[in-house]
């Protein structure tokens, strides 16, 4: 099958939707099938490029859902986009994020046959969002088929835009996370807290995290944080107390394979996000790291994490809730290693060996055509006309 995933974000910045459409094109791949990605990025803005990326030119930085999202519209990436489908030839179009403006819904308005879109994202009440209502729907009614990633996103889509999705999770590597080596000289014998993403965004929760380490660092010598995302580390150090500065080492922007040998150097990764979290790939990575985990108590969270049946769970925004769970576990060694056991067991539903399959399942329906209208993704329980209107 030929087929053409759109990511609607730059490609040369790290995000959950680059890593999902990335792995997801890496995992048809391996499948057999033909795949092209078009993203947001300019030619040989990432030094080993796939030949099965197609870069549709730079990205505006637009504040979105509090995050910057790196968007690209406009005339030009419409030729750019209408070029890529007629080259590509596509059986199937997989564009995710299709009510951002950006290529997905370039593409959606463009491309003809049949279409699959991907709904990431989780959104409370937006203004923003009902006042585009109108303007996105010529949009999705073409899409042949939804997925959403969660359940979060699922209720952001239906009550915000109208029908219903099909749930099928973020994907995981699973072995390229569980058997990389770690960095040389960690995690040490004092202890080691892992942070990754971009620690300047105010709902990834770092300022939590760095107010819970001021309550550890004094009692424990030997306590390290080992962070690494995209951001003005130097500034991120010269904020926080002297004390604190000191045990913290800022990776900088990591490549794919020293991400997951960053999750393998530390006893604990911790995910302080405040909120706007739909699902939380890192936490599935960290998962499969076979590293113990520290959460937020976020829906998207729970849902990865099995109600906290393979984490321990904090509330939102609380320093000492965080640093109290954190000196607990480290103080444990038994209770995290029975936690990142369960975290092993509880990460395979979402390794993409599985999670492809169920991709695959809605793509044979949709190229069938209409006479075959539904699907059902057995592992994830729901039955969801594939029309697109519910």
């Amino acid at each position: 099958m030929r087929v053409g995933l759109v990511c609607p974000y730059s490609w040369d910045v790290p995000g959950g939707v680059q890593s999902h459409v990335r792995d997801l094109a890496l995992a048809l791949i391996d499948c057999g099938h033909t795949v092209s990605v078009l993203a947001p990025a300019e030619a040989g803005a990432v030094p080993a490029w796939p030949d099965w990326v197609v870069p549709a030119g730079r990205a505006v930085p637009v504040p979105f859902n509090g995050s910057v999202a790196r968007l690209a519209f406009g005339p030009v990436t419409l030729a750019r986009v209408r070029r890529w489908l007629a080259d590509g030839a596509f059986d199937v179009l997989h564009v995710h994020e299709p009510t951002v403006p950006s290529l997905s819904l370039l593409a959606c308005w463009s491309a003809t046959g049949p279409i699959v879109g991907t709904f990431h994202v989780s959104l409370g009440r937006s203004r923003t969002m009902a006042a585009a209502h109108t303007a996105l729907q010529p949009a999705l009614e073409k899409l042949t088929a939804r997925i959403a990633v969660s359940e979060p996103a699922r209720r952001t889509l239906v009550e915000h835009l109208g029908g219903d999705a099909i749930l099928i999770p973020n994907g995981v590597a699973v072995s390229r996370f569980a058997n990389a080596a770690p960095l040389p000289g960690w995690p040490g014998t004092g202890g080691t807290i892992g942070f990754l993403g971009r620690f300047d965004e105010p709902r990834k929760g770092f300022d939590v995290l760095v107010e819970a380490l001021e309550r550890l660092v004094d009692e424990r010598p030997g306590l390290r944080l080992l962070v690494a995302g995209p951001g003005d580390g130097g500034q991120a150090l010269s904020a926080m107390p002297a004390r604190v500065a000191s045990r913290v080492t800022m990776l900088g922007q990591v490549s794919d394979a020293d991400k997951a040998r960053v999750l393998r150097s530390v006893d604990l990764y911790v995910a302080s996000n405040t909120g706007g979290e739909s699902f939380g790939i890192v936490l599935t990575e960290a998962l499969a790291a076979g590293t113990a985990v520290v959460a937020s108590d976020l829906e998207g969270f729970r849902r990865v994490l099995d109600n906290g049946s393979c984490a321990r769970l904090v509330p939102p925004g609380d320093p000492v809730a965080l640093a109290a769970a954190v000196a607990e576990l480290l103080d444990d060694p038994a209770a995290r290693r029975a936690i990142a056991a369960a975290g092993a067991r509880c990460v395979e539903r979402f390794d993409w060996a599985r999670v492809v399959a169920d991709v695959v399942a809605v793509y044979e329906t949709v190229v069938a055509g209409p006479a075959a209208d539904e699907v059902r993704i057995g592992r994830f329980g729901r039955l969801v006309g594939m029309s697109g209107h519910g």
